[in-house]
């Protein structure tokens, strides 16, 4: 199709004469651009839910979760996979993000990358993905070969497929069981999707995981329950925790954690319900790996 009818290759007419402006008219031009962006994804709330439902579902099926994405858009997916090992606890396999041309891509420009639907099959061939599992394409425009690529072949062997675009004119062009379209209007820079559309791509992607570990058990209030303390600021974090639900001391929260191997979430649950890891691990096994299933509310400070 003509990609200069794409929204996100559209001038912005706002921004015109930006390079007219001192810089603090350019910030302000900027940041008047970026503030259409949270509404602009809020239109977009009820799919994103939908999608996000649906990769709960996967998961509780022992599927993954894979983003596929080029340039800016793979980046924020690799990204967002990263992160939730250390904040989840979980599998660095749960949530994988795939960007043309490979990890050198995540620090270069790898030109042409992104133009062959045949690499982007590849790499979901490469990956083993299967039926159970969730592919999220993440193109700006809505039309990157390599993206289309992939979700034809997850779709081919019965992966749930979900379509992240901000360009309007292009869901015709796209089959997916969601596609999620926020309208954030055309880049400040034309063309440049590294800025609104890789924003709102952040907070999108931002709500598929945070939505997706929320509903699987990995927070309990808005605590991430199930990190890690493998540094000293997640071992801080993981005695704060302790010390939040359960009313405990630092001191008392340290040598729990201790005892707990690291685990927040067997800790609190040694600390309530007076038993040891091994009894922790098995209620929690028994609740479906969900802290408030296996404690109920928030315990009085000092209960046991």
């Amino acid at each position: 199709m003509n990609r200069a009818k794409l929204t996100t290759e559209k001038r912005n007419t706002k921004t015109a004469d930006i390079d007219r402006c001192s810089t603090l008219g350019i910030v302000e031009m900027i940041n008047s651009q970026d503030a259409l962006i949270a509404s602009a994804v809020a239109k977009e709330k009820k799919r994103i839910a939908a999608a996000v439902d649906i990769i709960v579902e996967r998961f509780r099926q022992g599927g993954r979760l894979f983003y596929v994405g080029a340039g800016t858009s793979g980046r924020l997916g690799v990204l967002d996979a990263s992160e939730c090992p250390p904040t989840y606890g979980v599998p660095r396999t749960l949530v994988q993000g795939v960007i043309a041309g490979g990890r050198r891509a995540l620090v270069g420009s790898i030109e042409g990358a992104e133009d062959s639907p045949k690499d982007g099959a590849d790499a979901m061939t490469k990956k083993r993905v299967k039926a159970a599992d969730v592919v999220v394409g993440i193109a700006a425009c809505g039309m990157t070969p390599f993206v289309h690529g992939a979700l034809e072949k997850a779709r081919g062997v019965g992966a749930a497929t979900i379509f992240l675009t901000f360009a309007p004119q292009a869901k015709k062009h796209i089959t997916a069981d969601i596609i999620i379209n926020p309208v954030v209007g055309p880049e400040v820079i034309t063309g440049s999707t590294r800025m609104k559309a890789g924003t709102a791509t952040k907070l999108v992607l931002n709500m598929l995981t945070t939505a997706a570990m929320i509903k699987t058990g990995k927070v309990y209030g808005n605590l991430m329950v199930d990190l890690r303390a493998t540094n000293e600021k997640l071992c801080d974090r993981s005695e704060r925790i302790i010390m939040t639900v359960t009313g405990l001391s630092r001191a008392a929260a340290r040598k729990l954690l201790t005892k707990a191997k690291g685990r927040v979430k067997p800790a609190i649950v040694m600390h309530v319900k007076n038993g040891s890891l091994s009894d922790a691990h098995k209620l929690l096994k028994a609740s479906n790996e969900s802290l408030r299933l296996a404690i109920g509310d928030k315990p009085k400070a000092g209960s046991r």
